[in-house]
C-alpha cells in the first residue's frame, strides 16, 4: 500500500517538473517577450541594448543588399559573394547569450532563414559565377525581409527610451 502511495506521489512530482519544463519552453523559445501593436504587429521587447543589435543587425542586411545590388549591376558575382559572406550564419553566432530567449521562435526562424540565405548566395555566387540567380536569391531574401516588418516591431522595454 505505502509503496503505491509512493508510486502516485512520484509521478506527480514528474508531471509537474514536466509541466513545468514545458512552459519555460514555450516561454523561452517560443514566444519570447513581445506585445501587440495598435497596427496588429507583434511587438518585442528587448533591453535598449538588445534592440540595438537587432536593428544594427538588421542595418548590416540592409546595406549589404544594396552594396549587392550595386554589384549586380557591374556584373561582379566575386563581390556579390564577398558582400554575402559576413551576412551569413557567422553573423547569426554574434548575438548576446540572452537575447534569442527573448525572441519569438517565428523571428528567430526568419532571421536564421536569412543568414542562411546569405551563405547560399554567396557560395553560388562563387560557385556558379551567375548575377542573375544571385538576384532572384535575393529577392527570394527580401520576401522574408518584407514578412518580418510585416509582422514583428522590436520595442525598448517599458519604461526605456527609444
Amino acid at each position: 500500500m505505502s509503496a503505491n502511495k509512493n508510486v502516485v506521489v512520484y509521478r506527480v512530482i514528474i508531471g509537474l517538473l514536466l509541466l513545468t519544463i514545458v512552459g519555460l519552453v514555450l516561454k523561452f523559445v517560443v514566444l519570447g517577450r513581445t506585445g501587440t501593436e495598435v497596427d496588429g504587429r507583434v511587438t518585442i521587447l528587448l533591453e535598449p541594448s538588445e534592440r540595438a543589435v537587432v536593428l544594427n543587425e538588421m542595418r548590416q542586411f540592409l546595406t549589404g543588399i544594396q552594396q549587392m545590388l550595386e554589384a549586380s549591376e557591374r556584373n561582379d558575382a566575386a563581390a556579390i559573394a564577398k558582400i554575402a559572406r559576413p551576412l551569413g550564419m557567422a553573423a547569426a553566432h554574434a548575438v548576446p547569450a540572452g537575447l534569442p530567449a527573448k525572441l519569438p521562435l517565428e523571428f528567430k526562424t526568419l532571421g536564421h532563414g536569412v543568414h542562411g540565405d546569405f551563405d547560399r548566395i554567396a557560395m553560388d555566387a562563387e560557385a556558379m559565377d551567375d548575377v542573375r540567380l544571385s538576384l532572384r536569391q535575393l529577392g527570394e531574401t527580401m520576401k522574408k525581409c518584407v514578412a518580418c516588418h510585416a509582422t514583428y516591431q522590436i520595442a525598448p522595454t517599458s519604461g526605456s527610451r527609444r
